[in-house]
């Protein structure tokens, strides 16, 4: 429930809720969000994405851009995953999300084990964070819809592939259209069922 989550106090210091989305897929970018939630703007229903249907995470995006103090999107693209791996790429969409907020936070909270290096304030790791603090929740949402958006473009350009239905997740119906038509450049070509094909 979202009363179980960690929520700003009133006059407390500006504190950036930090997540990503898409760390897994064979293609298109990770993206993070950052977020500083608003202590006198609750938002109810805040959850971990993934926990979330469709349907409550695009309602909810929409109340976390109305309310929050300030957020922020970063993304790290194929390119960038294939040529310094996904955890670097992760941490530059990270300090990017949050070097795109309004307003410098002077502390951060970042969903995981690690703290991205880099990053404009002090920042601590919270394992699981996304299910706890309801700065990272909103920053998970956020991140989420935003990449599911991107991932629905590139299903324009790229219909062959069916990104709009698993995001670029590696699926039975993912597989099969890559054997069938081979990587395109939203491909991360370092991933290993991405590297195999391209080597046949």
């Amino acid at each position: 429930m979202a009363m179980a989550l960690q929520w700003p106090e009133v006059g407390a210091v500006l504190t950036a809720g930090i997540d990503e989305a898409g760390r897994g897929p064979l293609a298109g970018p990770v993206v993070a969000a950052a977020v500083i939630l608003d202590p006198t703007r609750p938002i109810a229903g805040l959850n971990d994405s993934k926990k979330l249907t469709e349907a409550a995470r695009e309602r909810l995006a929409v109340e976390i851009r109305e309310k929050a103090l300030a957020w922020g999107i970063g993304e790290a693209s194929p390119t960038e995953i294939d040529r310094i791996n996904i955890l670097q790429a992760t941490f530059l969409a990270m300090r990017r999300a949050t070097e795109a907020l309004q307003i410098t936070p002077a502390q951060a909270q970042v969903d995981g084990n690690k703290v991205p290096p880099g990053l404009p304030c002090p920042a601590e790791a919270i394992v699981k964070g996304d299910g706890k603090v309801a700065a990272i929740a909103a920053a998970s949402i956020l991140a989420k819809t935003y990449r599911d958006a991107l991932m629905r473009e590139l299903a324009q350009t790229f219909p062959q592939y069916g990104f709009e239905r698993h995001m670029g997740y590696p699926t039975p119906a993912h597989f099969a259209a890559l054997q069938a038509h081979g990587p395109c450049i939203a491909h991360r070509r370092s991933f290993a069922p991405v590297a195999q094909l391209s080597l046949l």
